[in-house]
């Protein structure tokens, strides 16, 4: 029965539109921004859209898990890591890269654990909690360290120079990529794709709901864990703050890349495409000489290619007839 289930769910995610985007934004980007293309842009573009990509990567298996889980706290979440390790770890004299690893990890899948749990037993719809995360971990952030200062543990603010293609930055990237090649592997992602496709088909086919959507949430805390880390690598200090502006890119990225906020369908590759999409548009964006508007016309283009993404999303779908509409499915 379960094998019929899933031959019914959609096939994949098309990466064409952020393949198709990122590709146009590179030919942009050669125009009107050809340091990119030398050793120290490719070096520092790895270094500045590693926190994204990742991030990008991280809310992915928890948006395919369905009840509409779009994480609106990731963003606080990885200033969250960011400022406790500047905060507590360091001074306290366990910034070292064990420590440090181990703590990020652990506390971004507490976090998570703690919001599926909230989901699942108190059924609190996932927005709702997940913006609840959002404002609780904003301001404890700056609670915890009110404005930016501080720094990272010596070995992680060498991270943050940029100066060589094959960074460690790069390897937690291609190791988040290779994990979540293992994941699409595993009976785990089949079932994560069934829940969110339909939960209560998934239910009565004798899937443990409660427990794949955990594992999901955990799946993406560790993720989350690994951009924390990358954003303190690259503004080696602690900013209660600059974790914020990740949200609504990693967002935009999710939705770019082809993942469904209904659930059942997403591809952490078309996330990574999406985050650099956006990174790409940043960066072209800051080729161009806009003054003291420079910030608030990035948050608009970012808006605007969420909801341009969005409608386009609607439209590709509703044009594709429904598979197993006439099987008789209740």
């Amino acid at each position: 029965m379960m094998t019929d289930i899933l031959k019914r769910l959609p096939a994949g995610t098309s990466l064409a539109m952020p393949l198709g985007l990122v590709a146009l934004l590179l030919l942009l980007s050669a125009v009107f921004s050809p340091q990119l293309f030398t050793i120290d842009g490719i070096a520092g573009a790895i270094l500045v859209s590693a926190p994204l990509i990742v991030a990008a990567m991280a809310i992915t298996p928890i948006a395919m898990a369905g009840r509409g889980g779009v994480d609106l706290s990731i963003g606080p979440l990885i200033g969250f890591i960011n400022v406790t390790i500047v905060a507590w770890l360091q001074p306290h004299g366990f910034g070292t890269p064990v420590m440090v690893f181990a703590y990020a990890m652990l506390a971004a899948c507490a976090w998570y654990a703690l919001l599926a749990t909230v989901i699942t037993i108190v059924r609190v719809s996932p927005i709702i909690v997940m913006l609840a995360g959002y404002m609780v971990l904003a301001g404890l952030d700056l609670v915890i360290l009110p404005r930016p200062s501080g720094s990272a543990p010596e070995w992680l603010g060498d991270w943050g120079f940029g100066t060589e293609i094959f960074s460690p930055v790069l390897a937690i990237l291609l190791i988040s990529g290779f994990a979540w090649g293992l994941l699409r592997s595993t009976a785990l992602f089949d079932n994560i794709e069934l829940l969110g496709a339909d939960e209560r088909t998934a239910y009565t086919a004798g899937l443990a709901t409660d427990r794949v959507r955990l594992a999901a949430y955990v799946v993406g805390g560790l993720l989350a864990a690994m951009a924390a880390i990358c954003q303190t690598a690259v503004i080696g200090s602690g900013d209660p703050t600059q974790g914020n502006r990740i949200t609504l890119q990693a967002i935009t990225a999710l939705v770019l890349g082809g993942t469904a906020l209904s659930g059942g369908r997403g591809s952490a590759t078309g996330s990574a495409l999406g985050a650099i999409a956006m990174f790409l548009i940043s960066n072209l964006l800051s080729s161009f000489n806009f003054g003291a508007m420079s910030g608030f016309i990035t948050q608009a283009v970012y808006g605007l290619v969420l909801v341009l993404t969005l409608l386009a999303t609607l439209i590709r779908f509703r044009s594709k007839p429904v598979k197993g509409a006439s099987d008789g499915r209740s």
